[in-house]
């Protein structure tokens, strides 16, 4: 045994302990939890709306315009909530925002299933979106609330990870929910888990981070500490990357009904999302050279490569198979993109900080779901491939050509190696 330890002195154990020592930290484990059980809407709201829709009138154009309609309402609404939340509290802010969104995702289901006008689809999907606090932001600013600047990268690539397992679950999920019982209990389903999840992370009061009051007698807040050079050049990159997201839900299920399989979409989305959760995992763990701004633009320009493999896709096997590869670069664009935001964000707006980056992916989505519904409906779902792959290559492009602007960091933080680079 002596001799096999030798050969092999690193463990499971081992290697992982980074993360095991990220829920030593009191209270951990239960917001991280939550923070998992309340980000499902995010998978299964948009694909729910996608099949109630599609259902009900059998154009993908119109689901996926009320899909990424209440994506878009969603993203913008996000970083208006991380705000009153940074001043106000969590706990406090979140049980009236639920409340709301309770309401909102029950209508919206009603009017679809009885046919009321389309505008009120619409107009309830904006509701939806806009009573839905941005959960992954509130966890990952509790996390940086805890932890030293060395720890924060191994917990934004656990929350990555995180992010896809629910990537895992939703889409197989709904999918069945919706295919095998009827479309409303997808996306219902949907809304009971996000609201149970995020009512959980309410009560967790005393792992909040510190409130950040606004002081009446101080000047008003230039938009400038919010949206800083860094911040933009990665929300316009995270725009075409959500892109890809939104486009890829609506191509997917179009590609797997004309297949004849539809019931498969929802696995082909999950060995996507699979890819990235193995690629969270190592890319936690992995101490990766060169700054942070190189490493985001790096892994762009790596997410948009990989994702050119959506150009061959011509069965429902070489989908799956494309889509994982493909995937295992999502996890580390997203975590050397929320590692390079949180190193530069000015006191008192990190959760808005945080926010802004997702509100990109969501705009993208919004955009990506409306194209690829018209490529689906013009040109067949095999050819919308176009739609995801392009707009990956788009957010390499943007992420090479606004590089020079991620040099230029606050006089308090630098962007060297053994600093803030993590």
């Amino acid at each position: 045994m002596a001799r096999e330890r030798e050969r092999y002195p690193v463990s499971p154990r081992t290697v992982f302990s980074p993360y095991a020592r990220l829920f030593a930290v009191p209270g951990s484990r239960a917001f991280s939890a939550a923070g998992w059980v309340g980000r499902l809407p995010a998978p299964m709201l948009g694909l729910g709306a996608v099949f109630l829709v599609e259902g009900a009138t059998g154009s993908y154009g119109l689901a996926g315009a009320v899909s990424g309609t209440l994506a878009l309402s969603y993203g913008l609404a996000g970083p208006q909530w991380a705000r009153a939340m940074d001043r106000r509290g969590q706990g406090s802010v979140l049980r009236w925002a639920m409340a709301a969104f309770l309401v909102a995702g029950v209508g919206f289901v009603a009017a679809v299933v009885a046919e009321g006008p389309r505008w009120s689809w619409f107009a309830l999907a904006v509701a939806v979106g806009a009573t839905g606090p941005n959960i992954g932001s509130l966890v990952r600013a509790r996390w940086s609330a805890v932890l030293d600047p060395q720890a924060r990268q191994t917990a934004f690539a656990f929350e990555a990870v995180v992010d896809e397992i629910v990537f895992v679950v939703g889409p197989p999920l709904v999918t069945v929910l919706a295919t095998l019982i009827a479309p409303p209990v997808g996306f219902l389903t949907g809304v009971v888990l996000g609201a149970a999840g995020t009512l959980w992370l309410a009560a967790q009061r005393a792992t909040e981070p510190p409130l950040h009051p606004r002081d009446p007698g101080s000047p008003a807040r230039r938009w400038s500490s919010v949206l800083t050079p860094t911040l933009l050049v990665v929300l316009v990159t995270y725009v075409a990357v959500g892109t890809l997201f939104g486009a890829i839900d609506v191509v997917v299920v179009g590609f797997a009904q004309a297949e004849g399989a539809p019931a498969m979409s929802g696995a082909a989305l999950a060995f996507f999302a699979g890819g990235s959760l193995v690629a969270g995992l190592v890319y936690g763990l992995a101490r990766v050279p060169g700054t942070l701004s190189a490493r985001f633009v790096g892994t762009a320009v790596a997410f948009g490569l990989a994702a050119q493999l959506l150009w061959t896709v011509n069965s429902l096997s070489l989908l799956i198979g494309c889509g994982f590869l493909a995937g295992l670069t999502i996890a580390p664009v997203l975590v050397s993109g929320t590692s390079l935001v949180e190193s530069r964000v000015a006191p008192g707006v990190l959760t808005e900080s945080l926010a802004w980056t997702i509100t990109g992916l969501t705009l993208g989505v919004t955009a990506g779901s409306a194209l690829a519904g018209a490529a689906v409906d013009a040109w067949g779902a095999r050819t919308a491939f176009a739609v995801p792959a392009l707009a990956a290559a788009l957010a390499a492009v943007l992420a090479l050509c606004g590089a020079p602007l991620l040099g230029r960091a606050p006089a308090r933080i630098r962007d060297e190696p053994g600093i803030l680079t993590r």
